[in-house]
């Protein structure tokens, strides 16, 4: 049995990257195919108001949008980064019509880091 036949068509996975200049939302397939994509910038909004939680709720509607559109009905979302939209992005997507099964956080934590300069001496 092929791996395409265990998945679900209505379920999507919602990759956001919130950063301190932009969010970005990039729909995948369960098997992390992508289907679409959206940023602070496509919904209307530039220069450093793509930033805001306004532009990130924008850029979600646009994708709950065209997600509704080709069957997705459900999604798990995954946020990355520290940006002021990241919880927005969950209202946009409600506001599409999806239903949130999940919400995940996968921002990469370092556990201790590259080592440090030696220390200088005079």
């Amino acid at each position: 049995m092929e791996q395409k036949d265990i998945l679900d068509p209505t379920t999507g996975v919602a990759h956001v990257y919130c950063s301190s200049n932009n969010t970005k939302i990039t729909l995948t397939n369960t098997a992390g195919d992508t289907l679409m994509w959206a940023s602070g910038g496509l919904g209307g909004t530039k220069g450093t108001k793509r930033s805001t939680s306004y532009a990130a709720q924008a850029a979600a509607e646009i994708v709950g949008e065209k997600a509704y559109k080709i069957g997705i009905r459900n999604v798990q979302i995954k946020l990355k980064g520290i940006g002021k939209g990241r919880f927005t992005v969950a209202k946009g997507l409600k506001s599409a019509g999806l239903h949130i099964q999940s919400v995940s956080d996968v921002t990469p934590l370092p556990h201790n880091g590259c080592r440090p300069p030696k220390k200088r001496r005079v």
